[in-house]
């Protein structure tokens, strides 16, 4: 079971950089503009689905990334086939990450609780 989890490990890897290459080098749709980070990739056991999170730091315009995203998804599958040896290439699903944001949104709280614990 492990030696397969490891495998996952990889094909997810590979997938979330050859992903990020094409977004950010060959991609020609212009609602996709911007610095775009492949997050992570998460691909389903039998490797028909890849879920593609991922975050900009124009995060008013993430709407219509993944619009773009959405429109070009064929040809980035396309692309995937090509350099990536899976027998099946993956449907993509892309989503955005907000766990940088929730992070975020959790050190504030943090911060704050402990400035008031010290004003106490």
């Amino acid at each position: 079971m492990a030696s397969n989890s490891n495998r996952m490990g990889r094909v997810d890897g590979e997938l979330k950089k050859q992903i990020s290459e094409i977004i950010n080098y060959d991609l020609k749709n212009p609602k996709v503009n911007g610095i775009i980070s492949v997050t992570r990739v998460k691909v389903t056991p039998d490797l028909r689905y890849a879920k593609v999170y991922i975050s900009t730091l124009d995060e008013k315009s993430i709407k219509k990334v993944l619009e773009g995203l959405e429109e070009s998804k064929g040809y980035i599958r396309s692309e995937i086939a090509k350099r990536v040896n899976l027998r099946i290439t993956p449907d993509l699903n892309f989503v955005y990450d907000d766990s940088e944001e929730n992070g975020e949104r959790i050190d504030a709280i943090l911060r704050e609780l402990h400035n008031n614990e010290n004003k106490d």
